[in-house]
């Protein structure tokens, strides 16, 4: 690991540069305005991957933006590590939360704030840095090739056509990922296992237009009114999610599965000061860490109709809207729920309103076994920087292409995630570690020694 410190301490400046450099570009996928600036971003992976030690890079297109693919290929008959990231990022709104701008990155007490600081040109940085810092060391001992997609916060619409395209170009023994959480910085982790999600846009529509509630209101229904029932109504008091059939596909976690999350550190009333909410929620008869977990949920992500401006309007709304998730566990599927949801709103929604539902998008949970050589290989990567063995531990986001590449490539996924809560992704001053930074640098180094 010398040889590594030495590498990253003597570049320090250089890879803050970079990847200031990167997070300098609004590269807002969910934007249509912002296309020049995809373009820009992954013009600018393709340049840091061939100065990072790729002898090939290229932007390649797609129906959506393009995805930038590298490789350095040593031999045909050494194991092959793909690694996967993301350049596109979350919008920055709402902008008058942020202390500084979002897209001109700032070091303050340490952490650099900026919109992808983290997720994920921060984190598919450090995996770069990493492959190019065991590369000068001559740690280097397998094939390397990098995918990095511009849609990952819209869903990855364009990915599986791209790896069902490009199977062969993209073959590999093993999917390196870092664009997931640890537990702490003095707890570091590993990611095992990841949520699914499906997730759907509902429109309620009752009067043909807005009318006066003075003149209407009590003889025609309220489209707000019939949303706020329908949506209240998919949980229970107990927390639990009321679609029939459901949790068919739920398998109750292990007794082994209790007591590994149960091993973690975790102080519930921290977590609950931290996001200042006088008592936590959840379904009844799980931990919080289960339920944030291991357990699916039902989340209204936003939701609207009516008056919203300044002062009063007495209006009865023509429309109402809202955008809905579901956090998924394994072996439920994506498409099946969608069906089940679907089926179960069109049956509950009243007459006296019209109801239109649209499938966003979905992905299928992901498990990654703890007794893969390359999990050991990231497990002793993280040993070696962080000086403790990392805790495996089930995470509740989720990242579709995941088990989409395990469906195409068929190949597995180790996450290498290094993100903190409180960098606080896709909100306003989102953040990373200047010391996380340079201690992801060194864990995936030492990942590529250990594996070599």
């Amino acid at each position: 690991m010398e040889k590594s410190k030495s590498y990253i301490e003597s570049n320090r400046d250089r890879f803050l540069n970079e990847w200031f450099e990167l997070l300098r570009i609004p590269s807002v996928s969910s934007k249509p305005e912002h296309k020049p600036d995809m373009l820009a971003c992954a013009d600018k992976w393709r340049e840091l991957l061939l100065a990072s030690g790729a002898t090939r890079a290229e932007v390649m297109p797609t129906k959506g933006n393009p995805v930038v693919y590298a490789e350095r290929l040593i031999s045909p008959q050494k194991k092959t590590v793909l690694v996967y990231g993301h350049y596109d990022v979350m919008p920055p709104e709402p902008l008058e939360l942020w202390k500084s701008n979002p897209f001109e990155p700032e070091i303050r007490d340490g952490r650099v704030y900026a919109r992808g600081a983290d997720d994920d040109k921060g984190q598919a940085l450090i995996q770069l840095k990493g492959f190019e810092t065991a590369l000068q060391s001559g740690y280097l001992d397998c094939n390397v090739k990098y995918i990095i997609e511009g849609e990952e916060e819209i869903g990855s619409p364009s990915m599986e056509a791209f790896c069902l395209a490009n199977r062969e170009l993209l073959r590999a023994d093993i999917i390196l990922v870092s664009d997931t959480s640890m537990v702490g910085e003095e707890t570091p982790s590993l990611t095992t296992g990841l949520r699914g999600l499906s997730y759907w846009e509902i429109e309620v529509t009752g009067p043909n237009r807005d009318l006066h509630s003075g003149h209407f209101g009590g003889a025609v229904a309220n489209p707000v009114n019939a949303l706020c029932r329908i949506i209240a109504d998919i949980t229970d008091a107990d927390g639990r999610i009321t679609i029939p059939h459901f949790y068919d596909d739920v398998e109750e976690l292990s007794a082994k599965e209790k007591a590994m999350t149960a091993q973690i550190p975790f102080d519930e009333e921290k977590y609950r000061a931290a996001i200042d909410v006088a008592e936590l929620f959840g379904e009844k008869g799980y931990s919080t860490l289960e339920r944030n977990s291991c357990r699916p949920s039902f989340d209204v992500c936003g939701i609207w109709g009516g008056y919203t401006g300044e002062g009063a309007k007495t209006v009865l709304p023509s429309k109402a809207c809202a955008k809905l998730s579901c956090r998924l566990v394994p072996n439920q599927d994506s498409e099946k729920i969608t069906k089940l949801f679907i089926d179960y709103i069109n049956n509950v929604a009243p007459r006296y309103v019209t109801v239109n539902i649209r499938h966003s998008h979905g992905g299928q949970a992901y498990v990654c076994p703890v007794d893969l050589p390359e999990y050991r290989a990231a497990e002793a990567g993280f040993l070696k920087a962080f000086g403790r063995q990392p805790l495996a531990v089930r995470r509740g986001g989720s990242i579709p292409i995941i088990p989409a590449f395990e469906k195409i490539l068929g190949t597995k996924s180790v996450l290498m995630g290094f993100g903190l809560e409180r960098n606080a992704i896709h909100s306003p001053n989102e953040s990373f570690g200047t010391d996380m930074f340079f201690t992801g640098i060194e864990a995936v180094a030492e990942f590529y020694r250990q594996y070599g």
